[in-house]
């Protein structure tokens, strides 16, 4: 039995988002993609409307975070299901913006930057730090999803920007996205880039690389694209999210196994 004085021992703090990994920019592509592809399916295709597929989405996102922090760490089917909602709604918001109350694209992609940068700013201000691995309270991680949802807004302005005002077309949007993101990632390797601007960076861009991937597959083929469909794309891609977010279950598990079992010996 514990004395008066006794001193419990701190709750261990976990950090509560994915480490960067290949598995890591493999799912995030594919919910950015899905991520496009769904938002026009439920938009367009089932006839709610840009205003009224927002205010549904957004709720259904805000029930999602709520259970992302209630976790206190990181748990990869709530942290995926955060991701994949949050991509859906930061395509809602710029295409509303554009669509129904007209606000230019280059605006819009000016907007977001500012506000993505504004959210760092006060992030770095506040924690002294932007770095990822560090996600352990709920102040921090509420900067993390501001973030990431000023970045797929961003992405999504960016791509749509190139891909359709430039008249690029989808396949070389694509093409040219994921030929900066590679010339981040060899600035990091070869260069030494920081670590958490190379990060930043490629994340902003992996949205309109995989949007323009997405709208490649999904939209007719006398629009530029192949004609699959949105909602043959958006499955495609959601099974290929799921069996990750399962693998990554099972992985996570077994290295915590891996874990209490070293701490035992």
């Amino acid at each position: 039995m514990l004395s008066p004085t006794t001193q419990h021992p701190a709750a261990p703090s976990h950090n509560r988002v994915p480490d960067v990994t290949v598995d890591f920019w493999l799912i995030k592509l594919m919910a950015v993609t899905m991520g496009e592809t769904a938002a026009d399916y439920l938009a367009v295709y089932l006839g709610l409307g840009l205003t009224v597929t927002s205010l549904i989405m957004t709720g259904v996102l805000i029930a999602a975070l709520v259970l992302q922090f209630a976790q206190k760490r990181y748990v990869p089917w709530a942290y995926w299901l955060a991701v994949v909602l949050i991509s859906v709604v930061g395509t809602l918001i710029t295409d509303n913006l554009v669509d129904n109350f007209g606000v230019r694209l280059q605006t819009t992609t000016i907007a977001f930057s500012v506000a993505l940068a504004a959210t760092f700013a006060v992030w770095y201000a506040s924690e002294r730090t932007l770095s990822i691995h560090t996600i352990v309270t709920t102040r921090r991680e509420i900067f993390y999803w501001l973030a990431i949802l000023f970045t797929f807004s961003l992405g999504t302005a960016a791509g749509d920007l190139v891909a359709e005002s430039f008249d690029m077309g989808y396949l070389t949007s694509g093409l040219l996205f994921g030929g900066v993101i590679a010339l981040i990632a060899l600035a990091y390797y070869l260069l030494h880039l920081d670590g958490i601007l190379a990060f930043w960076l490629a994340y902003i861009l992996t949205r309109p690389l995989g949007a323009s991937f997405g709208d490649l597959l999904s939209q007719p083929v006398e629009q530029g694209g192949l004609g699959f469909g949105t909602i043959f794309t958006s499955l495609i891609f959601l099974g290929c999210i799921i069996a990750l977010v399962l693998y990554m279950t099972l992985k996570k598990t077994a290295d915590e196994a891996d874990e209490i079992l070293l701490e035992s010996d």
